[in-house]
């Protein structure tokens, strides 16, 4: 492979990348829209994950480790990398346009700097801190009153669907921090997916918010298997991105998967937006740009 077709050939791989986590965003807007609930939907995307991931690593030949250290791991990574995130998500964006709730997660990278600030993991810069205060501007332009909320009223859910970059802001710097202990992603994210099964099993039933797998399967079920597959096929996409082109030009998906997520929501759901969306998604770009490192040394992959 020429280093022109292998370059045509990454940059493929990390718009398909953005294309299916922007997917998954309105298939949850699907999930949640006929009264399903998030508990129950967290749990049917772990087993969905689980029977992928676990797919992919039998074909790989590799077994998955099962000690008392990588247990704790999993549940961590379980935890802080989808059920607290998810819960918040799903309760969001039952309310929420699709296209707010993508801009939002656009801040992963200017929440997890002030965290990487704070544990010693990286170095101040004039340069991203300037890109965390145009995140913060693009967040008071989104939730103006009589600006891009469709309704006034859903500004109070704009700190629930916060949460979510929140928590995968600090999971980033938990890996960066104390490593993965000799596991690979897709053994990271398997054993998240089966513990995380797990420990839904008992929440779903005791919340009732269990969701039986018999027929009949409307939209709604269509939507947790679709956005629990995007969101297997964007993941290991993006680790295997990070060993071939490395992470500064990897992270370049957080753009992608925000204008995606923008873009699905309009084709698949007929969602509109006013030109104050439109500035509040150009500021947060602008902040997404100055926030993400400049060199592969201003970050070093947790998996390598």
């Amino acid at each position: 492979m020429t280093p022109r077709v292998e370059r045509a050939f990454l940059f493929g791989v990390l718009i398909a990348m953005g294309a299916a986590w922007g997917f998954s965003q309105p298939m949850a807007k699907l999930a949640v829209s006929t009264g399903y609930k998030h508990f129950g939907i967290i749990f049917w995307q772990f087993v969905i994950g689980a029977l992928c991931l676990g797919a992919i690593n039998i074909l790989r030949g590799k077994r998955l480790p099962l000690g008392p250290v990588q247990l704790k791991f999993y549940l961590l990574i379980a935890l802080i990398g989808t059920i607290f995130p998810n819960s918040a998500s799903y309760q969001a964006i039952a309310v929420l346009p699709v296209g707010i709730v993508s801009i939002l997660l656009s801040l992963i990278p200017m929440m997890a700097f002030p965290v990487a600030l704070w544990w010693g993991l990286d170095k101040f810069s004039v340069t991203r801190l300037g890109g965390l205060v145009f995140g913060m501007v693009g967040v008071l332009v989104l939730i103006l009153p009589q600006a891009s909320l469709p309704d006034p009223a859903m500004i109070w859910f704009i700190p629930l669907a916060l949460i979510a970059p929140l928590f995968y802001a600090f999971e980033g710097n938990v890996i960066a921090r104390w490593g993965t202990y000799g596991l690979d992603p897709i053994q990271t994210l398997l054993g998240a997916s089966v513990v995380g099964a797990i420990v839904m099993v008992p929440v779903t039933l005791a919340t009732g918010q269990w969701i039986s797998p018999l027929p009949g399967y409307g939209v709604a079920d269509l939507g947790i298997v679709a956005s629990s597959l995007a969101h297997v096929a964007a993941y290991v996409c993006y680790f295997w991105l990070i060993g071939r082109a490395g992470s500064v030009f990897a992270i370049q998906v957080s753009y992608l998967a925000t204008g995606f997520g923008v873009l699905w929501a309009m084709v698949i759901l007929s969602e509109t937006y006013s030109n104050t969306f439109w500035l509040a998604m150009l500021i947060m770009f602008v902040g997404l740009f100055l926030v993400q490192p400049r060199s592969s040394s201003d970050q070093e992959d947790a998996y390598q």
